[in-house]
């Protein structure tokens, strides 16, 4: 064994040592995989990887991504050792509050973390997303003469990743796409976290991904040469393949009592730690122990590392004053455009357009994706109903890394956690599409992106029971309420051809968190009433007046999407002193100033009615203990979209009678 092998085996055990340390301290977490797969780390932060500690997001960087995400202790351990500001100190805080060291990854609190992981399976389609992008990079910004993007993504899970529905549907993806670039290590111990693996699956992991056309290796987990030269392998193969290594490993492995069973999974080793931190070779007297020679083989690959970045950056150097053009192309991801500068690229619609509001984010999208390059565009096998292909660019595939649009197939769950590795790769604006009624297949997916603050946007339609004929199974009554109720999440309903335009507006000009638009199959008026200033400015603040009353005011009508048609219209027979309130996104609402929402809903007038397609339960909140909701507390039915409407009760008649029994 040379030098460098017998310090990385002693750091692998010294990583075990930490990770036994920080779980036993707080009580919680997970040993199984941090010294199940002490020797992948090893390897990884102390030899293959190509980062740099001092620039966690350094462009080119290899990504890694640790999706079982239980297991963080090994990639605070790692980080930590390689040089990453993520001190002993917060390492022994492990799962404190406000430590920089939580139960799971978190993206923005720890450098060197790439992605928000926990739930299993997502960290799988976040390293496909980062592939993807990568491959894209490359083939927007390389040159013959300078090379700045050919990182690698690689990804680690275990059995509960793998058979998660997820990871096969973005692992079918990149395989299809040939992501040669992504390398996923499957740390292959038998066990999960009830019982032995062998209870809950039979398949051969290397048959399956061979048929779905990735390059697979089998190695022993615990060799560092032989992982290594397997990593190598991965990494310089000219197949095209996305690679997977299978790697056999002991979970728990150096607590004796547990490994190799499910009691290695999570945190019932910690009552063992004096006897495996003996065994493992740590003083008993020193706790969170990192020998001076590991530490110092740690300093000097940093070294090594940021050698290797600033050589790159000479390359990139030559680059920019090489190609000007696409160097004012990448820095331009990093400033968030504004909305008042989108909306001067939408032309206004013609006053007699009758639009349903997916056609008009259509027009809307072509003239945005002009205005931004690097908005890029994907559809779950629906562009010809979602209406969000980019026309004047061609399909992103194996032989056009170029492309802007995306053929997902029938993978929703799949595709937005890919939108989420784009998101988190940062290079590309990811937008995706889908019916609405099938956010409930890419909902895990959507609540991570609220969570980590990925800037994806939902290009979802069929919005309503105006679905019509195809019945309640396509009529997403509840969804809507379901999606507002995420933090973090806007979800926006525009109400016509302009306020379309305000919300493809609002959702790019936002760079803290992800926005859905929910958009229409049927055709809706374009509400000349309202002045088309008036209904773009109006979606930016998630709410305002579209009808002014004209005497004193007796009553608010509260309305969003193509319910908007009816409040106006239910207004005119109401009278002058009723005023009409769009609210298409609740959530930018309620960010606005407390006197910017009484001077829209004023406190002062309690006689409300509030109007959706959908359930009520939340519009409550707007009209208050004396209001009335005109919506949908059940499913749909099969009929034309005005027939559902008028059997259901969304009707401005409707509307007129709750305001008048108020």
């Amino acid at each position: 064994m040379t030098l460098q092998t017998l310090l990385l085996a002693k750091a692998a055990n010294q990583a075990r040592g930490l990770a036994i340390d920080a779980v036993h301290a707080c009580s919680s977490g997970h040993l199984g995989l941090p010294l199940g797969c002490a020797e992948i780390g090893a390897v990884l932060y102390g030899h293959a990887l190509s980062h740099n500690p001092a620039r966690p997001r350094w462009i080119n960087r290899d990504r890694f991504v640790l999706s079982g995400g239980h297991g963080s202790m090994f990639l605070y351990s790692w980080l930590h050792l390689s040089g990453y500001d993520l001190p002993i100190e917060q390492v022994a805080k492990f799962r404190a509050l406000h430590s920089t060291t939580p139960g799971h990854p978190e993206f923005h609190e720890t450098p060197g973390v790439e992605a928000t992981t926990g739930p299993l399976g997502q960290g799988i389609g976040n390293a496909v997303g980062m592939a993807l992008a990568g491959q894209m990079a490359a083939a927007r910004f390389n040159t013959p003469e300078h090379e700045i993007f050919n990182y690698h993504v690689v990804a680690l899970a275990g059995d509960g990743c793998m058979q998660e529905g997820v990871a096969m549907e973005a692992c079918a993806f990149a395989g299809h796409q040939k992501l040669g670039n992504l390398i996923l290590i499957y740390d292959s111990n038998d066990v999960t976290l009830d019982a032995m693996a062998n209870k809950t699956q039979s398949e051969s992991a290397a048959q399956r991904y061979k048929a779905i056309e990735w390059d697979v290796q089998t190695v022993d987990g615990h060799d560092l040469a032989a992982f290594l030269k397997a990593f190598n392998r991965a990494k310089k193969t000219k197949s095209g393949k996305p690679q997977l290594i299978i790697a056999k490993t002991i979970i728990g492995k150096g607590i004796a009592e547990v490994q190799g069973t499910a009691k290695g999974h999570g945190e019932g080793g910690a009552k063992f730690s004096a006897a495996a931190r003996a065994s493992l070779g740590l003083p008993a007297d020193q706790h969170f122990f990192v020998s001076d020679d590991v530490r110092a083989y740690f300093v000097g690959h940093k070294d090594r590392l940021v050698r290797a970045c600033n050589k790159w950056h000479k390359t990139y150097k030559a680059w920019v004053a090489a190609n000007p053009e696409k160097a004012a192309l990448l820095d331009s991801r990093e400033t968030a455009p504004s909305a008042a500068a989108l909306l001067e690229k939408i032309p206004l619609f013609p006053a007699d357009a009758k639009l349903a509001t997916r056609a008009a984010g259509r027009d809307v999208l072509q003239p945005l994706a002009a205005a931004l390059p690097l908005l890029i565009g994907g559809s779950a096998d629906l562009y010809g109903s979602t209406l969000n292909y980019i026309a004047a660019e061609k399909d992103f595939d194996a032989t056009n890394r170029s492309g802007r649009n995306i053929r997902f197939g029938i993978r929703e769950h799949g595709m937005a956690a890919i939108a989420n590795g784009i998101a988190y790769d940062g290079l590309f604006r990811p937008s995706i599409a889908t019916f609405l009624v099938f956010a409930d297949y890419s909902r895990p997916a959507m609540r991570i992106a609220a969570l980590a603050k990925l800037p994806v946007v939902y290009i979802y339609t069929h919005d309503s029971v105006g679905v019509g004929e195809d019945g309640p199974t396509h009529q997403p009554v509840e969804t809507i309420s379901g999606l507002r109720v995420i933090p973090n999440l806007d979800v926006i309903r525009p109400g016509d051809p302009e306020e379309t335009a305000g919300a493809f507006a609002a959702a790019l000009e936002r760079t803290d968190g992800p926005t859905l638009l929910a958009l229409t199959r049927q055709n809706l008026p374009t509400l000349n009433a309202i002045p088309p200033h008036i209904r773009r400015a109006g979606v930016l603040k998630g709410g305002y007046v579209a009808v002014q009353e004209t005497a004193p005011l007796t009553h608010i009508l509260i309305a969003t999407g193509s319910e908007l048609q009816l409040a106006i219209a239910a207004a005119a027979t109401l009278g002058a002193g009723t005023r009409v309130v769009s609210l298409p996104c609740t959530s930018r609402f309620d960010r606005q100033s407390p006197e910017y929402r009484e001077a829209i809903l004023p406190s002062s007038c309690r006689k409300r009615v509030a109007v959706e397609a959908g359930v009520t339960i939340l519009w409550h909140k707007y009209v208050g203990l004396d209001g009335q909701v005109v919506g949908i507390d059940r499913f749909g039915l099969s009929a034309p979209a005005p027939t559902v409407f008028k059997e259901l009760g969304i009707t401005a008649e409707a509307v007129v009678a709750a305001a008048q029994a108020l």
